[in-house]
This record gives structure tokens, C-alpha cells and sequence, in this order.
């Protein structure tokens, strides 16, 4: 009998969870081989949760990671480096309300095994696991032309670097500069230094023209 495949779920929303559970739960009674073994709310959660996991001797650990972006904490983006840094070959599925243009291609460049919208229907949710599970990429249609797009052309935001993006997303969101500071663990004079920068690589004047670019080229950050 071939052994289940071993979910670990990182989702600040228990909603959320509950329902990935019941859909994975669902859809694989026919052929019982996906299994949630554990659950994470925040992103030193998860990597507590997959250490504690994938370190047990004798165990079976964990087979494939179900990431949201907007972790509290430290959020998805950082968490799926660290793991992967660690578990390099632990299959991390991100997972976001964020549009697959927003933040797909980021996501796969940083490491991940396939970017899924929480709005995506169930066959596709377990579609995505059984293929990262197998070693592959899960990529959606709308993933495929976030990744030919951004082949053909190069955005200013995919010009900014991880943290100048994650203060972008959080400025756009309209988010101040000590509210970002406090939420990323950073002091704002950082913060400020990080957001000159963004102006200057995006050419906005201010945040109002910077929120009016993310607007334009769709990167404004919805609520997770």
C-alpha cells in the first residue's frame, strides 16, 4: 500500500485550515493518501512544527508544507526560505488570497513548489499536492502567464528585493512606517531607508503615487 502523503498546514485562519482539511479530507477517500498530520497559526509555528517533525527519528515527518503569504510573526515568504534552507527538499505549496500576477513567480523564484489562490477550486488544491508530493511544480494556468509575463518583462517590483518588497506590500496596504517597523522587527529609520529605496526604484514621488503604481501595475496588497 503506498503511504500517505503527510500535510503540514501554516494558516493564521482556523477557518481556513478546517476547510483545507475537509477538502483534502474529501477528495482523497477514494484513495486515502493525503493526510494533514499538523497545523501551524504563525511562521515561527511552522518552522517549530517541521523541525519538530522532520528531526524525530523513526517518524515519517512531513511530505509537502501548505504556506499562506500573510503569516503573523514572520511571514510566508520567510518562512519558505528558511525551509528551504533547511529542508531543502521538503516541498513547500504556497498559498494566498494574493492574485497568482502578485506574488506566483516571486514565490516559485524563492524556492516553492507551486503557488495555489485560496480561492482555487478542490480537485486543483489536491492536484498541487499530489504533484509537489511527486517532486514536481504545480503551476496553474493563470501561474503560467504570471511566469511568461514577467520572461517578457521585468516589473520595478520584481527589481526590489525581498525586504523592500515585503515593506512595499505593506506601505501599498497603508501600513506606517512604525506599524511595518514593528510587524517585520525592524527599527523605523530601517523601514524608511527601505522605503527610499522603493520610491527611488519605482519612481513614485511619495506613498500616494507609490499606491497609485501598485494600483496600475496590480500589485496592491488585498487583505490575506
Amino acid at each position: 500500500m503506498t503511504p500517505p502523503i503527510r500535510v503540514l498546514i501554516g494558516d493564521d485562519h482556523r477557518i481556513v485550515r478546517e476547510g483545507l482539511k475537509q477538502v483534502l479530507g474529501d477528495l482523497s477517500n477514494g484513495a486515502p493518501e493525503i493526510v494533514v498530520c499538523a497545523e501551524a497559526q504563525t511562521g515561527p509555528e511552522v518552522l517549530e512544527r517541521v523541525e519538530a517533525l522532520q528531526g524525530r527519528e523513526g517518524e515519517e515527518g512531513i511530505d509537502v508544507v501548505l504556506l499562506d503569504i500573510a503569516l503573523p510573526e514572520r511571514d510566508g515568504l520567510d518562512v519558505l526560505q528558511a525551509l528551504r534552507a533547511a529542508w531543502p527538499a521538503l516541498p513547500v505549496l504556497m498559498l494566498s488570497t494574493y492574485p497568482e500576477r502578485q506574488y506566483a513567480v516571486r514565490c516559485i523564484k524563492l524556492g516553492a513548489a507551486g503557488y495555489l489562490n485560496k480561492s482555487a477550486d478542490a480537485d486543483a488544491m489536491v492536484a498541487a499536492v499530489r504533484k509537489a508530493a511527486a517532486g514536481g511544480i504545480y503551476v496553474s494556468a493563470a501561474t503560467a502567464e504570471a511566469l511568461a509575463a514577467a520572461v517578457s518583462k521585468v516589473s520595478a517590483t520584481e527589481a526590489l528585493s525581498h525586504r523592500e518588497h515585503q515593506v512595499f506590500r505593506l506601505l501599498t496596504a497603508g501600513h506606517s512606517v512604525s506599524e511595518i517597523g514593528a510587524q517585520l522587527g525592524l527599527a523605523p529609520n530601517t523601514v524608511s531607508t527601505y522605503r527610499a529605496r522603493i520610491l527611488e526604484k519605482t519612481g513614485a514621488k511619495n506613498d500616494v503615487e507609490l499606491a497609485l503604481y501598485a494600483e496600475r501595475h496590480g500589485k496592491s496588497a488585498p487583505a490575506a
